[in-house]
């Protein structure tokens, strides 16, 4: 089992986020989950965790199927009524698939993939600023001392996009669900990396705060910027997840997909993004690449010996339960329990002195750009601590 050695980081990141101007950056919540620590990371398992995710990424493309049959999107358990707009954006470049993270344990034997985070992946503040900013509080303000580009990567991502789809009106929606002060925050970078980018206009705000139609002149996506005045966006990010849409919002669902089909809107991150979100494409991957270093056994068949179970479109840890045998080692509680599941073959997280696990997670924004780690004595979730890192 790999071993992670610390490194205390005196003081909190806040002043020097803030010493910037990008107080928004920092909510209270965040300050308070991100470790007052650092990961000392060797240079070479860092450029590993970020080879792996490039690797992973071509093999995830690679074993779709253009025409995307319909037994994969029913193993994948894609809800029907997105399955026109998966292939639609599957087969057509313009429906640019902006970022996401990987989630990969490092062992004896090199990185191995836990799952993609493909759709609607966060810890954008804390990986691209908070984590810069833990430099700065340790005096360690060198950039080659950490794997973070992910600022420059989602710049670029945005750049690519808007020069795909240029024939649109470039102004740039963003929107969330309600009440998620983490969410916003996610979107806000999101949005600075988008005007860095060279989108002209730039709105973020709740969903529910987005009107959409599909009628006449007033075909498209709208969102009031100023009291009173309603502009109409040629882009669209959505951070909400494409199969809550699907579920909760049906005739909303149905507008965005008929919108992304005419291109009168362009949605990022693109329906095709739950096919790699699925985790049961953890199962189609150990039957395309089976026994690749890089992946652990997966099946939707219970696996013998130690596995871990969990919903194929669960969120947050939610529902995950550890399995030796017969025996029920633990279970998460959670919203997903009815939903098919995957088994894959459990792997042992690095931990450090006082036994804490550690979780590697690697953005790709056209490539492998930053690294992070979340930790926890047990499943990593959403609260698990966030903890910065400085290369060796």
């Amino acid at each position: 089992m790999e071993m992670i050695q610390l490194l205390p980081l005196p003081g909190n990141v806040g002043p020097a986020v803030r010493a910037l101007g990008w107080d928004w950056a920092v909510e209270e919540a965040c300050e308070n989950y991100v470790a007052r620590e650092a990961v000392l990371l060797p240079e070479a398992e860092a450029d590993a965790l970020l080879a792996a995710a490039d690797t992973l990424y071509d093999m995830m493309v690679r074993a779709i199927p253009d025409a995307v049959p319909e037994d994969l999107l029913q193993l994948l358990a894609i809800p029907p009524n997105l399955w026109a707009a998966v292939r639609h954006s599957w087969n057509d470049d313009r429906h640019w698939h902006l970022y996401g993270r990987f989630d990969l344990a490092s062992t004896p034997d090199g990185p191995k993939l836990i799952e993609f985070n493909a759709d609607t992946a966060t810890s954008i503040p804390e990986t691209a600023v908070v984590q810069w900013a833990s430099l700065v509080a340790a005096q360690q303000d060198d950039d080659e001392r950490q794997a973070n580009g992910l600022f420059e990567g989602l710049e670029a991502q945005f750049r690519h996009w808007l020069g795909l789809n240029a024939d649109l009106d470039n102004s740039l929606l963003l929107v969330y669900l309600p009440d998620s002060a983490e969410d916003e925050a996610n979107c806000v970078v999101l949005a600075e990396a988008a005007r860095a980018a060279g989108f002209r206009q730039v709105h973020v705000c709740p969903v529910d705060a987005m009107q959409v139609s599909v009628a006449g002149e007033e075909r498209g996506a709208w969102a009031e910027v100023k009291p009173g005045e309603w502009v109409r966006f040629g882009f669209l990010f959505k951070l909400v997840p494409w199969e809550i849409l699907a579920e909760d919002e049906p005739e909303l669902t149905a507008d965005l997909c008929q919108l992304l089909q005419s291109r009168d809107l362009i949605i990022a991150n693109p329906a095709y993004t739950l096919l790699f979100q699925s985790k049961g494409l953890l199962a189609w991957l150990w039957q395309v690449y089976p026994h690749h270093p890089l992946l652990l056994e997966a099946s939707l068949d219970d696996l013998t010996g130690r596995y871990v179970r969990k919903p194929l479109l669960g969120r947050e840890g939610q529902n995950v339960v550890q399995v030796d045998g017969s025996r029920l080692v633990q279970e998460q509680p959670g919203d997903f329990a009815h939903q098919p599941q995957v088994r894959q073959r459990w792997v042992e997280l690095p931990q450090d002195a006082q036994r804490r696990q550690y979780q590697a997670g690697v953005f790709w924004a056209g490539e492998a750009c930053a690294i992070s780690f979340r930790r926890e004595s047990g499943v990593i979730t959403n609260l698990s601590e966030f903890v910065p890192h400085i290369l060796e």
